[in-house]
């Protein structure tokens, strides 16, 4: 099987896993699919949206908007091409870790569509951070500082997938927990290439270290309170790496 083929197959892995856009233009009978090799474009495609996000936002501020509506329509804008299942995630997790007594009540209170008081203040903190973040930062920063915040976001989800076992037996997580190795540190050095290539030093140095420590606080939170990990605590790794990305870079 050709290169080609190769990376089409985990681009459409990549955007079905992490995005709401079409991949039927990509997709064709015979790749050889695989969704743990697609892990390298995972920070590539979380550029790619949160670019496409910040265009948003930079169009939002030369029309006349303030930077503060304008960051609003730019999350909601986010939220659409990601269909929310990130937030979904931290949603879940948030109610299943603050109400679940033990490790199987959390996993099974995860499982529930409905979403309870403690995943509604986990969203709304959320939302809050991103937009207030991005509307205090000079607008040239902000469209520098969202494709790194997602190519961060996903890198870290990828670190977490990498070091935790699985929760549960089922669910598309658990059929990821050997990541192949060229294709984990692709995805690494890419995530930290972008905001090395876009961003001061300093900066550069701060959104690395900033997303890591979320990711470590994730992995620990995780492993303490269930065990292990799932799509909804990839999710809330991904929501709470890129916030804490932009609260530094603000």
């Amino acid at each position: 099987m050709s290169m080609t083929a190769r990376l089409r197959a985990d681009l459409v892995c990549g955007l079905g896993l992490l995005t709401r856009l079409p991949t039927g233009w990509l997709a064709h009978d015979g790749l050889p699919y695989s969704m743990t090799r697609s892990i390298w474009c995972w920070p590539l495609i979380g550029a790619g949206i949160n670019a496409l996000a910040a265009l948003a936002y930079g169009a939002g501020l030369r029309l006349g908007l303030a930077p503060l509506p304008a960051a609003g329509w730019c999350v909601g804008g986010l939220l659409l091409l990601c269909g929310g299942l990130h937030e979904d995630g931290l949603a879940d997790m948030a109610d299943g870790c603050g109400g679940g007594r033990d490790r199987a009540r959390k996993l099974e209170i995860m499982r529930d569509s409905r979403v309870g008081s403690y995943g509604v203040m986990a969203l709304v903190v959320a939302l809050l951070v991103r937009i207030t973040a991005l509307a205090a930062m000079p607008g040239p920063t902000a469209l520098l500082a969202l494709p790194v915040a997602g190519a961060l976001a996903r890198a870290a989800m990828a670190g977490v997938l990498w070091r935790l076992p699985p929760a549960r037996r089922d669910g598309l997580a658990s059929t990821m927990d050997r990541l192949p190795r060229a294709a984990l540190v692709a995805c690494l050095g890419l995530a930290v290439a972008l905001p090395a290539i876009v961003l001061p030093a300093p900066g550069a140095l701060t959104a690395c270290a900033v997303s890591l420590l979320a990711s470590v606080v994730m992995y620990c939170l995780a492993r303490w309170q269930l065990g292990g990990q799932t799509g909804d605590v990839l999710g809330a790794t991904a929501v709470v790496t890129e916030c804490a990305v932009l609260t530094a870079l603000c």
